[in-house]
């Protein structure tokens, strides 16, 4: 097969992260096709080849796979791409995301490697405390539409209303945001030409508290008194509350929520979080894990790992949190902590970090903005104990090898890209550390996305 040829296959098996193997008897041609479930038939279309292996993109599913046991919960199943895996039972999803990370890591894990298992969200559905949406709409002058590119596509948006990851406020209030400007008439902002006005909606609930920060971004094409709008928004029969109505002026070419400005235009722009105990104050655009239930098993799945690198002596580590984002682990094992230090790029983000310690009344904590490669010398003290939480890409091999300089005989590595960890983690071998062990948490039901908690140690300990 070569480029644009179209070919039938049916699926063997789903390697980390989505990648649906095939091998089609006729002529022994091997490829890889993305977003599809183990057992079902699909039409693809070669996108590349290489060293033998043919790449394509799905174009429809011919066959059910036998693991898909129930029907679609959401009316835009296989047209957005984000959940798809649905029709499985989550039973089902769980074992195949636990097949595939025990595949990506044959080659790191020694024979006495414990895994911990795989360990379900609280909630299977409704569990995102955050969605984005754009402006657009489903065919070319077609109504007004509100949610989710459609897979494959850069300018088709699909209605959201079915999206069955978020809680039915957030649902509410998108159908009411797209009903009321497209009875306005208000023209959505076109990629292509950069005209028009209604760019993207992001929405943010409390877990805890139900209350939800509403974000409407726009260019700044159009005047226009938003008063109106969010009297309607506060007269929803809403399980929560609107906490706060942001307008974001965004001019941007880049299809992406940058904003030039930000308008505060009803409310506060935050909210108050609960995690294990301690509060985190979430501002529109500050990071906090999107499934906050599922945020509580991931940091108590670290926080015992943690623990369990206390020294014989019982005495309490000096603790390093690099990639600390918000520093949320920082401040959950900072009573098990004699110090703590935080490390995050993002200059917002650390000073929530430093807000949000004093909030909780903690003092052990000192939170420093920078690269971790470069910040690393700042600290006056050498850690007992590393934690890493980076981004999807992993660690920078410049940065591993700082942090190996310590001396160090434990870390624990939070990865939200298993094949990123896999990566570093051979790299750490051949530096003599081994996986001792490590869990899984599934964050994210219904798609591909799995975090993985992993013990690493050197030598004793």
């Amino acid at each position: 097969m070569k480029r644009k040829d179209v070919g039938e296959a049916l699926i063997g098996r789903v390697d980390y992260p989505n990648k649906g193997r095939f091998c089609i008897e006729e002529t022994g041609e091997k490829g890889i096709v993305k977003n599809v479930i183990p057992g079902q038939k699909v039409r693809f279309r070669v996108y590349k080849k290489n060293k033998g292996i043919v790449y394509g993109n799905r174009l429809e599913v011919l066959e059910a796979s036998p693991l898909e046991t129930r029907k679609p919960l959401c009316s835009l199943f296989g047209q957005c791409g984000g959940c798809l895996y649905q029709t499985m039972p989550y039973d089902s999803q769980l074992r195949m995301k636990e097949e595939q990370i025990l595949r990506l890591f044959e080659d790191i894990l020694d024979e006495d490697t414990v895994f911990d298992g795989i360990k379900e969200s609280p909630a299977e559905l409704g569990y995102r405390n955050k969605i984005d949406l754009s402006f657009g709409n489903e065919v070319r002058e077609g109504p007004l539409t509100l949610g989710m590119h459609k897979m494959g596509t850069r300018y088709t948006v699909l209605d959201a209303d079915s999206c069955i990851l978020v809680h039915p406020d957030l649902t509410a209030i998108l159908t009411c945001v797209r009903e009321y400007f497209t009875a306005e008439g208000v023209p959505f902002y076109n990629k292509l030409s950069h005209e028009g006005f209604l760019r993207y909606l992001m929405l943010r609930r409390s877990e805890t508290s139900g209350e939800i920060l509403v974000v409407l971004a726009t260019s700044s094409q159009m005047s226009f008194d938003f008063s109106p709008l969010i009297g309607r928004l506060n007269e929803l029969p809403l399980a929560g509350s609107i906490a706060g109505f942001l307008h974001a002026v965004c001019d941007r070419y880049a299809d992406a929520l940058l904003p030039d400005e930000v308008h505060c235009l009803f409310g506060r722009d935050y909210f108050y979080e609960s995690i294990l105990g301690l509060k985190f104050k979430v501002t529109a655009f500050s990071f906090f894990q999107t499934n906050t239930l599922g945020a509580e098993v991931l940091y108590e799945t670290a926080g015992n790992y943690i623990r369990m690198c206390r020294n014989k002596n019982g005495a309490k580590p000096v603790l390093f949190d690099l990639y600390c984002g918000t520093g949320t682990i920082a401040q959950i094992m900072a009573g098990e902590s004699e110090r703590v230090y935080g490390i995050e790029l993002i200059e917002e983000a650390v000073q929530a970090a430093k807000n949000n310690a004093l909030l909780n009344g903690i003092e052990n904590c000192t939170f420093l903005a920078g690269d971790v490669f470069e910040m690393l010398p700042e600290i006056p003290e050498r850690p007992d104990l590393v934690v890493l939480d980076p981004p999807r890409e992993g660690v920078h091999e410049k940065a591993l090898r700082r942090i190996l300089d310590y001396g160090i005989s434990r870390m624990i590595y939070i990865s939200c890209k298993a094949s990123s960890f896999a990566e570093d983690m051979r790299y750490l071998k051949q530096c003599g550390w081994k996986v001792e062990r490590f869990s899984l948490v599934d964050m994210f039901p219904e798609t591909q996305h799995i975090e993985c908690v992993t013990l690493m140690t050197k030598g004793e300990g």
